[in-house]
């Protein structure tokens, strides 16, 4: 066989493996890829049962309620329509999750129509301060900064 033929048949070769590459991650990934979904997509047009997608919005104020069992939360997430989402989930719910805060929550809907979700996601805006450097000035905050990296040097 010439070089010419030889180089031509390695290409063909890995060309063929890289297809069947892509194709072996495609087929993996298939029930690993979740759909986002604000509340008024999932009111207009739900996902199936059971399938896992991302529900976001705003928690709507009032509506968070702690269950009997201390561990299980339900409130309702909204959009910017009118449109609401009851949701359910058995968890630590993360620290900046407060009523009228963005969430982003993963889950699946339930048969009912309530959403349950696995975990959940709290979204701060851009003005986000920590607890620790609440009501503290520029200066202070940066003063408790340089106190806390002396040692890492």
């Amino acid at each position: 066989m010439k070089a010419k033929h030889q180089r031509l048949v390695l290409v063909v070769l890995a060309l063929v493996a890289l297809i069947g590459a892509a194709l072996l991650a495609i087929y993996a990934l298939r029930n690993q890829a979740s759909y986002f979904y604000l509340p008024e997509q999932m009111a207009e047009n739900p996902p199936e049962v059971g399938q896992a997608v991302r529900l976001g919005g705003m928690v709507a104020p009032g509506s968070l309620e702690t269950q009997a069992d201390g561990i299980t939360v339900t409130f309702t997430v909204t959009g910017r329509e009118q449109s609401a989402v009851p949701v359910r989930y058995a968890g630590i719910l993360p620290d900046l999750f407060v009523e009228g805060s963005g969430v982003v929550a993963e889950g699946r809907l339930a048969a009912d129509g309530t959403f349950v979700a696995d975990n959940l996601l709290a979204k701060h805006d851009e003005n986000y301060v920590p607890r620790e450097l609440e009501g503290m000035s520029e200066h202070q905050a940066a003063e408790m900064a340089e106190e806390t990296t002396v040692g890492l040097e």
